[in-house]
């Protein structure tokens, strides 16, 4: 980046006495310099107000508020400074001549299809994607701010936990196409409904040019329902034979599936390194991307061949002879189920589940919890573990739906204590809460203990 400080000012809607060239943008004070323009923004914890004085003395480029404030280095007024942040990325993002945009969102599997896509993508040309969780009103603008003119490609996460929060995104990256993976049930206590989702992810065309193209899961009940004259929307799936793209003659080995991938007369065999059927979907998603782009198919199976899952997203580790699946990044029924299916065709031994608390589920949360203990006891566990007020419900029904072996623990500690009686070589365990149950603790405690 290297963007003259009053252009900066100009796109904000103002002016400011002073030329300089600023090369980075910045919300943290403890990472400025003196080419760095200092957005002081007020979140949860910290108002960037309160450094401003800091990072002028440390000397830096300029600073942007929206409080009268005093300090040595120039400074851009605005009426927000977190609107302002998006709407300079906007700006920025616009000034990438060459650039196309993949937006991305849906209720699960939208950081895996992200990644897939990248993938795709990357084996062509260079491309930038979202890094970890950055898919908010601040990631968002923090991934844009990244990019500069190599770049041919960016592929952007847009998360939400309310309405009006994709509009915000969208209209700062200005997709040029967009893909839905599914609707489900997450968020549901903030929209009401699914039907509430659903408007809230096709808020993603709200920054979109007519005729993009619109990515959607014709297999997604809901998603299939979708008409939008405005864009072309390009459907793909498993089930719905009417669908745009679609994948054949699935089949896991071990770790990884093989599978067709159709369009037309177009068929291209594809192996992804996971397992899931949850997966083919979003390898789907990112194949009828790189179609769309007119990326060679073989180009398209050699970069879906690389692909690795990101933070705790089903990560394999083989420790002590036991088998661990790490999937602790978030969760919701479906992704649930589908992690209990991966773990039953992945295992050679002893299946085993731990499962905590799916959060944000509002008055649906009994439902969704008791939903996942049926389906645990009709998969072929050998034992389930739950950890959570809300987990309880899913041991309950699993009990009663037929599995024998069935543990609650409102306790870490206890839950760890049992879990290293229990677990011996050749059995496969795996771990799948939400976010915010820190699940992942648990099984740091097990490497340690396994001196890993």
């Amino acid at each position: 980046m290297n963007i003259q400080l009053s252009e900066i000012a100009k796109a904000l809607g103002t002016t400011v006495k002073c030329e300089k060239t600023i090369s980075r943008i910045s919300i943290d004070s403890r990472d400025t310099d003196e080419n760095t323009l200092f957005f002081a923004i007020k979140g949860e914890r910290f108002d960037g107000h309160d450094f401003v004085k800091d990072v002028a003395e440390k000397g830096v480029g300029a600073v942007v508020c929206h409080k009268k404030t005093e300090c040595s280095a120039p400074v851009i007024y605005v009426e927000d400074t977190k609107k302002a942040f998006l709407n300079l990325a906007s700006y920025y993002r616009c000034s990438m001549k060459k650039l196309t945009v993949v937006g991305l969102t849906g209720s699960v599997g939208k950081t895996t299809t992200k990644e897939m896509i990248a993938c795709v993508l990357g084996a062509k040309s260079k491309t930038l994607k979202t890094e970890g969780n950055l898919n908010n009103e601040i990631g968002v603008p923090k991934t844009l701010y990244r990019l500069d003119s190599s770049y041919d490609f960016a592929v952007i996460e847009m998360g939400m936990d309310n309405k009006g929060q994709i509009t915000e995104l969208s209209k700062c990256a200005k997709p040029d196409c967009a893909v839905i993976t599914n609707v489900g049930v997450s968020h549901i206590e903030n929209l009401g409904s699914r039907e509430g989702i659903l408007q809230a992810k096709l808020e993603i065309l709200d920054g979109m040019k007519k005729g993009s193209a619109l990515f959607l899961n014709g297999d997604n009940d809901m998603l299939s329902t979708v008409k939008n004259d405005d864009f072309r929307i390009i459907t793909f799936g498993i089930e719905n034979k009417k669908c745009d793209v679609r994948a054949e003659n699935i089949c896991e080995n071990g770790l990884s599936t093989e599978f067709t991938a159709v369009k037309g007369d177009l068929r291209q065999t594809i192996t992804i390194p996971t397992v899931g059927i949850h997966n083919v979907y979003d390898a789907l998603a990112a194949f009828a991307v790189g179609v769309e782009y007119k990326i060679e198919p073989e180009i398209i199976s050699k970069g879906l061949s690389e692909y690795a899952p990101s933070g705790m997203r089903q990560r394999i580790n083989r420790v002590n002879g036991i088998t661990v699946i790490e999937d602790c990044y978030n969760a919701s029924p479906d992704s649930q189920k589908a992690g209990l299916n991966s773990l039953c065709k992945i295992a050679k031994g002893r299946k085993i589940a731990v499962l905590g608390d799916m959060l944000e589920l509002g008055s649906y949360s009994e439902t969704a919890h008791r939903t996942v203990g049926e389906h645990a006891a009709q998969c072929g566990l050998d034992a389930l573990y739950t950890y959570g007020e809300q987990s309880r419900l899913t041991a309950e029904s699993a009990e009663k739906a037929g599995l024998k072996r069935v543990y609650a623990f409102d306790d870490k500690t206890a839950l760890i204590n049992a879990l290293k009686k229990e677990l011996k070589s050749g059995d496969t365990v795996s771990f799948k809460a939400s976010r915010g149950m820190k699940l992942e603790e648990v099984f740091e405690e097990l490497y340690k203990y396994w001196e890993v």
